[in-house]
């Protein structure tokens, strides 16, 4: 098979750690040929790794479409309120498209999205990479084995970890969803999508609680300052503290998503002038620190998911709840137990975690992307994680979001999709 050529737009976190890296391990199958970057240092990075032409590093994402059709995919990684306009463009000029999640925080859009993939015949594959991962496809070929018999109920947690909670939703670039999304949708939209994908049908009507709790103004602690390095009297005992996280721990594990300059020079330089130093009770943030979601399915089962930014680790653990069996899992320990009620026996199933991001699945993820594209004109399949698949899980975390803010008022998909399509 021939090498696919590829656009990135947004060589952040993501462009940076995830996809350049696959192209650098796999350059048969992924060669990146331009790169859009409004950061001066990420772009051209990025363009020296990857030995990219001058005329094909852009500083907009917007000049990347200047030149019609430059590549077989696009590969997009721009923020989430800048995700449905290239989408489309790069549809419309014939790219075959892996879109960050979400695919908007706009409903409308997702399901215009959803629609122009299918208009087009493009793939549009939407980076819900934990169902590639080991843990969650072992979880799920238990259940397509008929081991639990048909689902009853699905309990899924997700445990933000403090530390991704304070850096990502209350002093960073997901912290506010007015710029960006709701955090069930930019954190949870992975949890939501692993629900909808082992229930494997409709969901009916969605219930949420949730509130912004810890991380506000009246919660900061008396002697506090606006920055962390200003002084402030209780930076030693405080679990949030920004020179804690930043300056004390490996530079490698916080800092690189805030600096590029990692001496301890550059990394105290962050923390006086950028937004990763603030306090974390004085931040512009408005996304909840947990949230409930309650969702019912067609067959009548349902499903609970906890979101959780107040906790330690950053785990999901999951109990599936069937008529023939059951499964408790945790994707930190990477294994779960199937419990088969009729012979009483007890299976644990141990899947690999200790490979790239997100359980081992990003990497997987990408290599069956290019391996449906080199498929697609014989076989136009649209992948595990199309639009089509994912629009499922984007309409619940809508759902859940407007009955968190209608104090818990159950909300029929069926009839938000109808009225969002009609335009209502």
């Amino acid at each position: 098979m021939k090498t696919l050529t590829a656009v990135l737009l947004g060589a952040g976190s993501r462009g940076r750690y995830i996809y350049g890296p696959y192209a650098e391990k796999f350059p048969n199958e992924l060669k990146f040929v331009a790169v859009a970057e409004p950061d001066d240092e990420r772009r051209q990075r990025f363009a020296e790794i990857h030995q990219i032409a001058e005329e094909h590093v852009y500083n907009s994402w917007e000049k990347a479409f200047e030149q019609g059709k430059i590549a077989d995919v696009m590969i997009i990684c721009t923020l989430d309120r800048m995700h449905y306009i290239p989408a489309m463009k790069a549809l419309e000029l014939g790219y075959h498209v892996m879109l960050e999640k979400p695919m908007s925080p706009n409903v409308r859009e997702c399901i215009e999205l959803e629609q122009a993939s299918l208009k087009h015949k493009r793939l549009l594959v939407v980076t819900h990479v934990l169902r590639y991962s080991p843990f969650w496809s072992g979880i799920k070929k238990c259940v397509e084995d008929g081991e639990l018999g048909a689902i009853g109920t699905i309990q899924l947690t997700e445990n933000v970890g403090y530390h991704h909670m304070v850096h990502s939703y209350v002093r960073g670039n997901w912290r506010n969803s007015e710029e960006t999304s709701p955090m069930i949708l930019a954190k949870s939209c992975h949890d939501l999508d692993l629900i909808s994908w082992l229930m494997d049908e409709p969901c009916t009507a969605v219930s949420s609680f949730g509130s912004l709790l810890h991380f506000k103004p009246e919660n900061a602690p008396e002697g506090s300052t606006d920055r962390c390095i200003d002084g402030c009297e209780v930076e030693r005992e405080c679990a949030f503290s920004a020179i804690k996280m930043y300056l004390q721990q490996p530079a490698d594990q916080w800092a690189r998503y805030m600096t590029h300059d990692l001496s301890r020079e550059g990394i105290i330089r962050a923390l006086k002038e950028g937004p990763f130093g603030r306090c974390v009770y004085r931040c512009d943030n408005n996304v909840v620190d947990h949230q409930v979601v309650n969702m019912e399915f067609a067959s009548g089962a349902n499903a609970n998911f906890i979101m959780s930014g107040l906790t330690k680790s950053g785990t999901r653990r999951v109990q599936i709840m069937g008529t023939q069996g059951e499964i408790i899992g945790d994707m930190d320990k990477g294994s779960f137990t199937l419990y088969r009620y009729a012979t009483g026996e007890e299976i644990e199933i141990k899947c690999s975690v200790q490979e790239d991001g997100h359980g081992g699945g990003d990497e997987r993820m990408v290599s069956s992307f290019l391996k449906n594209v080199h498929q697609f004109d014989r076989n136009p399949s649209q992948g595990l994680t199309s639009a089509t698949a994912s629009l499922q899980s984007h309409l619940i975390a809508f759902a859940s979001e407007r009955s968190r803010l209608q104090q818990g008022r159950s909300i029929k998909l069926t009839e938000m999709y109808e009225k969002e399509e009609a335009g209502v």
